[in-house]
């Protein structure tokens, strides 16, 4: 007999527990994500009805920052408050928080032991492959007319011939998406994406009016949440220098943080030409272990920033110890990433409804994703070509072997990121001792 009441709204306690349990089965991307959080919470659950879901999901999208941990803070935030949004949200990057340490610190401390090493390098072949993948999955979506496929190729000539900063590129395809979706609709479409499945929906859980979204209210979020994120940089910076590293990369990641539009891989690319060749905080074999590490762990792949930054700190730690340097300045990095999420998305949340009035966003969204096509392209090409060529004139033909084979497996044979890592560990530890 199908049930035709709608559940009773969910207890704080209730929602708390499934909160934490997301958190450490959030595997898979955004992309496994959200088809967790839409089967659990739709499907199964009932506490939000699928349309609901879905303009809750286009909401996210539009703002800066990781999509997947933006959705569970708006799931948290209408089922309970801010109470319920703030839970959510710290819960959903709270175990790779931990677990991220521990791996930066493994990297870090255990670099010169040889199984660990061959680890990692086997993990450099398996981060070419995924992301030539995430350009191909993400341009196969977002490319859908002719001028959203020149606009993917100028950002590339742009930032890999002239390297014009990721920031200008991403404000000058919002620019020309919002005015070409009012001139040609056609050439910047405002898509869905997003669909409802065509099933009959059962009832899911009432729930009261969103509050509105007054001028005094979004002060009073304002003010509180930037107090929370700013606090703690200029402590540290009081503390330890306004020149020294961890200020900076308060500084730093704090920028990053409002031009995460499009997810991780969007910011990527930014942050490799400033951390690598502007600041020289680190090297790009480091990038690289550090998103094929994020691309292991729970949470929203952004969380390589975290990796970023505690790197960064163990190589400048000034007069700190490397670990206690780096842990604090991991600590900054996630703390700016994420806190400026929920000044978002609490100042956004009650226009969600609103939301399918707006196509002018949309398109230039849709611009946006585009020229994220291009600029994800140079870093694939960044990536494999410090890789392929680690000395001059040297060509790492283990690296190249085990690219192509990793990209195969997933494309041709559909196998998942964490068995392609997985394998990709492996061989490398076995190259390092054999040979």
């Amino acid at each position: 007999m199908i049930e035709t009441n709608p559940p009773p709204v969910p207890s704080f306690g209730e929602a708390l527990r499934f909160w934490s349990k997301l958190g450490w089965i959030s595997f898979g991307g955004p992309a496994g994500q959200i088809a967790i959080m839409h089967k659990e919470i739709v499907e199964r659950r009932r506490w939000l009805s699928e349309d609901h879901f879905l303009h809750a999901l286009n909401f996210c999208m539009l703002l800066p920052g990781p999509e997947a941990q933006q959705l569970a803070t708006y799931l948290g935030w209408r089922l309970h408050g801010a109470r319920g949004g703030i839970a959510a949200g710290v819960l959903f990057v709270l175990p790779s928080v931990f677990i991220l340490l521990g791996l930066s610190w493994l990297y870090m401390a255990g670099g010169e032991i040889s199984w660990i090493k061959g680890m990692f390098y086997g993990l450099i072949p398996a981060v070419i492959a995924i992301v030539l993948s995430a350009v191909k999955r993400i341009g196969s979506k977002a490319l859908k007319s002719p001028s959203l496929w020149v606009l993917a190729g100028l950002s590339f000539v742009a930032i890999f011939f002239f390297k014009i900063s990721f920031v200008f590129i991403i404000l000058a395809a919002a620019l020309i998406g919002f005015v070409g979706g009012k001139i040609y609709p056609k050439q910047f479409p405002a898509g869905k994406g997003h669909g409802k499945s065509g099933t009959e929906e059962l009832p899911c859980v009432v729930l009261p009016p969103t509050p509105r979204a007054t001028a005094a209210r979004s002060a009073l979020i304002s003010v509180i949440c930037l107090v929370l994120w700013w606090t703690p940089v200029l402590v540290i910076g009081q503390w330890l220098g306004w020149k020294g590293i961890h200020f900076q990369e308060g500084l730093f990641f704090s920028k990053a943080a409002l031009v995460t539009i499009g997810g991780a891989y969007a910011v990527l690319p930014y942050v490799s030409q400033m951390t690598v060749e502007h600041f020289r905080w680190l090297g790009q074999p480091q990038m690289m272990a550090g998103l094929g590490l994020a691309e292991t762990t729970p949470g929203p792949l952004i969380m390589v920033l975290q990796f970023v930054g505690f790197v960064a700190a163990w190589q400048h730690p000034g007069n700190l110890s490397p670990l206690a340097a780096a842990t604090l300045g991991a600590l900054i990095t996630t703390w700016v990433t994420f806190l400026p999420c929920f000044l978002f998305v609490f100042l956004g949340a009650p226009h969600v409804e609103g939301l399918r009035e707006k196509p002018a966003l949309a398109s230039a969204l849709t611009a946006i994703t585009a020229a994220v096509v291009g600029v994800i392209l140079n870093l694939a090409i960044s990536f494999a070509d410090h890789a392929l060529w680690p000395a001059k004139g040297i060509f790492d033909g283990f690296v190249a072997v085990v690219a192509v084979a990793a990209w195969v497996a997933m494309e041709r044979f559909k196998l998942g990121v964490i068995p392609v890592l997985s394998a990709c560990a492996i061989l490398g530890v076995v190259k390092v001792l054999a040979f």
